[in-house]
């Protein structure tokens, strides 16, 4: 762990101390492999993985992060893309258990490697890390955008030797945006420009933003609420609106968020990714008051009960607690706070730096 940087530090809501606890339970997690599973012996999905390297990140677990991005590179396809779920093994932790192929999984990537280079502990190790993993973003991005019907929007889900789906999805279509922006980042960091995914991400913010029927409906899923505001895909006063739109329907106040809007199901995980969304639009406070709500879902060992179902106050999934949702609140807390340099990409003043 790196000692000397900033760590994010909000008093009587995330201590600094409680977010590097945190991250010392992702790090334990974390499997010879680089792998990062949602919890003990459990399976592994790459969207989750790349969002808990890059919590290991923001506290200064820069090494750890690192070996997360290199299972990453060694299990990758030929084609570019990741499966689902992995599960551990003895062989590098390459067992396959669900083989379908998410678009938004395997562009998320590229966010977590821009993420990992901006909060790199030097200018040494930043050129390594772009050096290693750049080849591996320009294969995932390009997979991603070979999944793209003929209106630009990238379908959300592809099965192996068979037909993929054939709709879109506005949250997935709303990080892939997002993480298309990164890669053209990374693109100009690595010499290597890749115009065609700036324009790619520029159709789909105008899709979500203009076209919200090209989009397979889910109101319900709170995902779909804050996602277009988290990375950018609206403008900061239709962000603004959407979320004062929605608060009503997915906030349970002083409780944290729904994960659907007709169940009292409150995730920390939703609940924190709906504090980076308020953030990036520069609600702070809104945004800390939400973080503030997680802290109900906290443990002991710095992990976080994945929901908690109100009024009983019963923990479900029954005792699950994921790398996923502690992961989230230590990104919402360096939202808030500015404390690293990757914390301008789930900002309204990055997000511009960004292209939006």
């Amino acid at each position: 762990m790196t000692a000397d940087r900033p760590r994010p530090h909000i008093p009587g809501v995330l201590s600094a101390d409680e977010l590097v606890q945190s991250a010392a339970h992702l790090a334990s997690l974390q499997r010879p492999s680089g792998m990062i599973p949602w919890f003990p012996g459990g399976h592994c999905d790459p969207w989750n993985h790349v969002e808990s390297a890059m919590a290991l990140d923001v506290a200064g677990f820069h090494d750890e992060a690192h070996r997360a991005y290199q299972w990453l590179a060694a299990i990758q396809r030929d084609d570019g893309a990741w499966h689902n779920y992995y599960v551990p093994d003895h062989a590098g932790d390459r067992t396959v258990s669900e083989a379908k192929l998410d678009t938004n999984v395997c562009a998320y990537v590229a966010t977590g490697i821009l993420h990992h280079i901006l909060t790199a502990p030097s200018i040494d190790a930043a050129d390594a890390s772009l050096a290693a993993f750049w080849p591996m973003v320009h294969a995932a991005l390009d997979w991603v955008l070979g999944q793209r019907r003929s209106d630009g929007l990238v379908l959300w889900a592809v099965e192996p030797d068979a037909q993929p789906w054939d709709y879109a999805l506005l949250t997935g279509t709303s990080s892939i945006q997002h993480s298309l922006r990164c890669g053209s980042e990374l693109a100009v960091m690595a010499n290597d420009e890749r115009p065609e995914w700036s324009e790619a991400a520029s159709l789909m913010r105008h899709a979500v933003a203009e076209r919200p029927n090209a989009f397979e409906p889910k109101e319900r899923w709170a995902m779909d609420w804050y996602y277009p505001v988290l990375t950018g895909a609206l403008s900061p006063s239709d962000g603004k609106d959407r979320l004062a739109t929605g608060w009503p329907v997915f906030i349970m106040d002083g409780l944290g968020s729904r994960c659907v809007s007709d169940e009292p199901w409150v995730t920390a995980s939703e609940t924190a990714e709906a504090s980076i969304a308020h953030a990036a639009v520069g609600d702070l406070a809104g945004a800390t008051a939400l973080l503030e709500w997680t802290r109900s879902h906290r443990r002991a060992d710095g992990s976080y009960w994945t929901g908690i179902v109100h009024p009983d106050g019963i923990v479900f999934p029954d005792a699950e607690h994921t790398s996923y949702t502690a992961a989230a609140v230590v990104l919402a807390a360096d939202a808030i706070t500015g404390a690293t340099p990757g914390s301008r990409l789930f900002t309204a003043d990055g997000l511009g730096v960004l292209g939006h």
